[in-house]
């Protein structure tokens, strides 16, 4: 895919950060569009289907959280990248994003060739996916298309966020192996975005809730073992 196809939507209260990370983006030939609420955020993101949306955490009217939340359950637009670009960074603010449904989590401030480098660490996924085979997976009464990141159990589908398909699939992918840690992070985020050992807690948490504990195990000290 052309940079000049890549749709990204900038959201934040401030004009400033729009102007600055916009300019910084539009420089590398992507298409912006920007919002300034949680509220707008959703409507543009209806409207536009962009590829990676960027997202402030405080703002009038909704918040990014509850946005990032109502984008998830709608299901065109499941397959958005979306990460917070916010001052707050303490661990319950990071671990209450990723439960939102966020792909990653970026601290302000940012020096803009950093955050453009991030971008294209994110934007890396779409290529990836381009080059990829239509591949079906069936695991015990689990089938993961990763094609159409589409999970059905028993019949019914199962709509989850980008990140926890993606490690569900590599997981499901190797019944009883033991995964490390790093291999996961590797994988799954990129070696070029930085995320805590507490991320992968919290997708494996979701996963659980949303499919079934009985799929996983957890191994003390080395990773985890998904298991049917």
């Amino acid at each position: 895919m052309k940079k000049k196809e890549i749709r990204i939507l900038l959201v934040d209260d401030e004009p400033d950060v729009l102007e600055i990370v916009g300019y910084n983006l539009s420089q590398e030939g992507y298409q912006i569009f920007t919002a300034e609420n949680g509220k707008e955020a959703v409507q543009s993101a209806k409207k536009h289907n962009p590829h990676l949306i960027i997202m402030d955490v405080m703002m009038p009217e909704m918040d990014g959280m509850e946005a990032c939340e109502i984008i998830r359950k709608v299901p065109e637009l499941n397959n958005i990248i979306i990460t917070f670009l916010t001052a707050r960074n303490e661990d319950y603010s990071q671990v209450a994003g990723f439960d939102a449904g966020a792909d990653d989590y970026i601290a302000k401030p940012i020096k803009p060739k950093l955050l453009v480098s991030k971008v294209k660490a994110l934007l890396r996924r779409l290529k990836d996916e381009e080059g990829s085979k239509s591949e079906t997976l069936n695991v015990g009464e689990i089938e993961i298309n990763r094609e159409e990141y589409k999970i059905i159990k028993d019949g019914v589908e199962i709509v989850l966020p980008r990140k926890e398909f993606e490690l569900f699939y590599l997981l499901a992918s190797k019944p009883g192996k033991v995964f490390k840690r790093e291999e996961i992070l590797d994988k799954v985020w990129g070696t070029e975005v930085v995320v805590g050992g507490r991320t992968i807690d919290v997708h494996i948490r979701k996963l659980r809730e949303k499919i079934g504990d009985e799929y996983f195990k957890t191994t003390k000290g080395i990773g985890y073992k998904f298991e049917i």
